[in-house]
């Protein structure tokens, strides 16, 4: 009779065991479908610039961001208008050639003879903070600028909608940006990436950032 009492306990004890390995796996495939499907909606609704410094020289820190003011005012410049993701990026791939031209002429009026790459594409992007605004690591599309060697610190922003024109001194994203991206977000996907969430929210946007370092959503889009 006890060996009968401990074989119905050691099986209602690897029922229990199954039972709660199948659950977990059934959470993590929930968890990691809502935060691919969350990671790339956010991805997919904002256009990006990244700029390459040649080095982390003072120097060299110093004229990417004067290559990027240059940038940004031209792109603030054509793109005033656009009112979706794809319009800016049509636009932007249509003045390629400009963006070197005027990334060109700021580096030779500064006293340097760097060179300069410019590619549209799909490029990862770590966790990025833009005033009240907080962006997960991913896959985005975006403009890069490289600038000589390549090998310096990087500069990253948003150029649709426009969160690169923010106030540098206060942080403030302007209203008709954040407009343009909760307009094209559901209003949870906008919660996650706005500083103002509550804790539920903000465990969410950890819950990206974990799966996105862990590598579980590092796939390019």
């Amino acid at each position: 009779m006890k060996k009968i009492l401990n074989s119905l306990k050691n099986s209602k004890i690897g029922i229990m065991i199954i039972l709660s390995l199948l659950l977990f796996l059934y959470t993590m495939v929930c968890a990691i479908s809502y935060a691919k499907a969350v990671s790339s909606d956010i991805s997919e609704s904002v256009f990006r610039l990244h700029v390459i410094a040649n080095s982390n020289s003072d120097e060299d820190q110093c004229l990417k961001y004067k290559v990027r003011d240059s940038l940004l005012a031209y792109m603030n410049d054509i793109c005033k208008d656009c009112s979706t993701k794809e319009e800016a990026i049509e636009i932007a791939s249509e003045h390629q050639k400009e963006f070197r031209e005027i990334a060109l002429s700021t580096i030779y009026n500064e006293g340097y003879s760097y060179d300069v790459n410019i590619e549209i594409g799909n490029f990862e992007f770590p966790t990025k903070h833009y005033g009240d605004i907080s962006l997960p690591a991913g896959y985005y599309d975006a403009l890069k600028v490289e600038i000589g060697e390549a090998a310096g610190r990087n500069w990253w922003c948003v150029m649709f909608p426009s969160l690169c024109f923010i106030d540098v001194s206060s942080g403030i994203v302007p209203d008709e940006s954040k407009e343009d991206l909760q307009n094209a977000l559901s209003d949870e996907e906008y919660s996650i990436i706005s500083d103002k969430s509550d804790y539920g929210i903000k465990f969410k946007f950890k819950l990206l950032e974990f799966f996105t370092n862990s590598g579980l959503l590092t796939a390019n889009n």
